[in-house]
């Protein structure tokens, strides 16, 4: 019970950040964005974004944490107060952009493009932010009625704004997805099944471009060695290493980069478990480096294997 207020708040992350994404895409189409997309997202970042998930913050979770010490100024709880700040201006730009474009004025998409772009990397770095520091402190902090106290308050101000608040905008969440999905790939292969088989694997896997910027991670919503969120995508590979790490994490990917190394693996044990941990450089059929592809695997079953099973003995 204690952490079940942080998965609902992480829960709100994920989501805003699919949608995101979704906008991004949109954004990026040549024809220019469809015009439902944008009005819907107008929809969603001002109704739960701004007025539901920050205010359930604000309201609940902050104030139990300033109670306990952390301080409002100049610490944590000031960061995350400035940005809810900084994404309700962007937002406010954002919304008169919107507007805009959809009453005629074209010349309005370089702008828009610009200051959504500002608007989901400062989302991006806030949720990464309350995901891996923020929340992992009021775990440690808050007493188990403390923390119900917390979880019953999130639920109060969505009620606050109708019985279906949380049903209703992950329903138009997945509306925006859904209209800016791609509908294969250029084989041919459904996204949905390639998604499926990259998460049946039994290995999770990250790729990082070669820019060094985080694109993609499987398993999202399922149990994961290391867990993480969609904060993490688009943000740089060093922002997510502590620091007495970063000089091995540019070391490895400065090898890749240069074509001095194929491969860098370490394993580890975690949670009572052996983890191996495998970094490759991935590279075009012209050996130009596209970006590096992290597999982690938990091998602790395979270590404890011990003679033959033949497959018609299965």
């Amino acid at each position: 019970m204690s952490s079940e207020w942080s998965l609902h708040l992480i829960e709100d992350h994920s989501t805003t950040e699919r949608v995101l994404d979704a906008v991004a895409r949109a954004l990026d189409d040549a024809g220019g964005p469809q015009l439902v997309v944008l009005t819907a997202f107008r929809d969603y970042a001002t109704g739960f974004v701004d007025a539901c998930h920050n205010q359930k913050e604000e309201r609940h979770l902050f104030p139990l944490l300033e109670a306990h010490g952390v301080p409002r100024e100049g610490g944590p709880l000031g960061v995350m107060l400035a940005e809810h700040e900084q994404s309700k201006a962007l937002l406010g730009r954002l919304v008169g952009l919107i507007e805009r474009y959809v009453n005629g004025e074209s010349s309005t998409l370089a702008e828009l493009r610009s200051t959504f772009e500002e608007y989901a990397a400062l989302l991006k770095s806030h949720y990464w932010k309350e995901t891996d520091v923020l929340y992992p402190l009021a775990r440690r902090t808050l007493s188990e009625t403390e923390a119900e106290a917390v979880l019953q308050g999130l639920r109060k101000t969505e009620a606050e704004q109708g019985a279906d608040t949380r049903a209703r905008f992950q329903q138009l969440a997945e509306t925006i997805v859904n209209m800016t999905e791609l509908e294969d790939l250029s084989a041919g292969l459904p996204k949905e099944v390639l998604a499926a088989m990259l998460n049946t694997l039994p290995v999770e896997l990250s790729f990082v471009d070669a820019n060094d910027t985080v694109r993609y991670f499987s398993h999202e919503n399922q149990h994961k060695i290391f867990p993480r969120t969609r904060g993490a995508i688009g943000l740089k590979v060093q922002q997510c290493h502590p620091p007495h790490s970063l000089y091995k994490v540019n070391q490895i990917l400065g090898d890749f980069r240069g074509g001095r190394r194929n491969v860098a693996e370490f394993w580890i044990d975690h949670g009572g478990r052996k983890i191996h941990i495998r970094y490759f450089p991935v590279r075009d059929a012209r050996g130009s480096y596209l970006g590096c592809l992290e597999v982690v695997q938990d091998i602790t079953p395979i270590q404890e294997l011990r003679g033959e099973r033949r497959l018609l003995d299965a």
